[in-house]
């Protein structure tokens, strides 16, 4: 039953995970519409509000561990998930039920009907129910892109955060920065405290001019003076600006009352993937070889993740990579190393690229390989070829990391590897 109302949402709505950009509404007035008919469970929601073009999913969940360590009841929303659907909404780190999934859906299946909003839209509208169902204390509530027209941005959120800004969606976004931050800063609200998590030149005085108007008070993260960051089980360098945000909004929190000692941040970040269960960033599947797993799918996303690199001793770097067909490919590739030997790969997601495609578009770049059919074949003739020395990289995609998290028990040595995998 729970199947079947999994392929009901997907076959009947339109969904930017697999469909892009013809899935996107530039209006807000289906989740109205969805919100109104469930009684407005946004309004009734205390709630953190999060955008940003990469460390939002990261935040979200540091956010979550140090208040459910702190004794609250949190809920959660994020997007996408990686393997189950219910990793979207999660309350004190456990999933939404299956019960509760088909439940909403059978109640609401005509408005569902009437209304035909996104499967994003409809995603959102059963965690506010969810989560004002359960009382949760607050809510954690991810943007899926964007900021101004997300189908999220109709609560008012104690506090808004905006984690960054960089290149990302801009075939809906915008082409610069400064009309990237723009979308980004439609999250913030009137009277309500923003927090940005880092400051550069070209978005700063967006950020600044949005709060004005607002009168909002806004904080830059990375210009507060602290005289050591605490520690965190996610790892990756890259995750200190995190923690710099994340601190920056408990403190924001604690100014209106929020209960929330020291020793429980330092706790809350140190049981991050225990607490709310995040997979995927700088994930380590196994040892000799390394076998690192990472989200990262965009520019700047990638530039971190081969930055973390530099920390590690390796003899040689072996990428597994599929990226979506809507992302700046040039802007990857230039980036990527020359010296990586790459496995390219298609992946069950209609948005990949094909991974013949890719590897073609890569030689141009100097970055050679051969293509798969599968994520878990290219990692399996990875494995084949990295010496215990070797480190191998899976990144570009969500769906990438996805399915490998979904068939990773194949990586199991007693399990015998499929022959002749590659595609000439």
């Amino acid at each position: 039953m729970y199947q079947e109302t999994l392929d009901f949402l997907y076959s009947q709505l339109p969904q930017y995970q697999k469909e892009g950009k013809k899935a996107y509404k530039d209006s807000l007035e289906n989740i109205q519409a969805i919100c109104y008919l469930i009684g407005n469970p946004q309004d009734k929601l205390k709630a953190i509000h999060i955008a940003g073009t990469n460390g939002k999913g990261s935040s979200a969940h540091m956010l979550a561990s140090i208040l459910q360590t702190a004794g609250y009841k949190v809920g959660l929303y994020t997007s996408p998930h990686l393997v189950d659907f219910r990793e979207r909404i999660k309350i004190n780190g456990k999933p939404i039920s299956e019960k509760r999934v088909i439940k909403f859906v059978n109640k609401y299946k005509e408005m569902l009907i009437d209304i035909r909003p996104s499967f994003f839209e409809w995603t959102v509208g059963l965690a506010f129910h969810e989560f004002n169902r359960q009382k949760v204390d607050i809510a954690i509530i991810e943007t899926g892109l964007g900021g101004r027209l997300d189908s999220t941005n109709i609560i008012t959120p104690l506090v808004s955060v905006i984690t960054n800004i960089g290149y990302d969606h801009q075939n809906i976004l915008g082409n610069t920065l400064k009309a990237i931050a723009k979308e980004k800063a439609g999250i913030i609200k009137d009277d309500i405290p923003v927090v940005v998590g880092e400051t550069h030149e070209e978005t700063a005085s967006v950020f600044k001019k949005a709060a004005r108007k607002k009168k909002s008070n806004i904080f830059f993260a990375d210009k507060i003076k602290r005289d050591a960051l605490p520690f965190t089980d996610l790892k990756g360098d890259y995750q200190d600006k995190n923690v710099a945000t994340v601190l920056t909004t408990i403190d924001v929190l604690k100014t209106i009352g929020w209960k929330i000692g020291h020793k429980k941040i330092n706790k809350g970040l140190l049981s991050v993937v225990g607490n709310t269960g995040l997979q995927g960033r700088w994930q380590i599947l196994q040892e000799k070889p390394l076998i690192i797993l990472d989200v990262a799918h965009n520019k700047a996303g990638i530039e971190n993740a081969l930055t973390e690199l530099t920390s590690y001793t390796y003899k040689n770097l072996h990428i597994v990579l599929a990226l979506s067909n809507d992302k700046d490919h040039e802007a990857i590739f230039k980036v990527l190393p020359k010296t990586a030997t790459y496995y390219f790969c298609n992946g069950k997601n209609q948005r990949l690229l094909p991974a013949i495609n890719l590897r073609y578009d890569a030689v141009m770049f100097a970055l050679h390989g051969k293509h798969y059919e599968t994520p878990m074949q290219a990692l399996l003739k990875a494995k084949t070829k990295a010496k215990k020395k070797d480190i191998i990289l899976v990144c570009g995609s969500n769906f990438l990391v996805g399915e490998i998290l979904e068939t990773k028990d194949i990586l199991n040595p007693s399990i015998p590897q499929p022959l002749n995998l590659e595609e000439e």
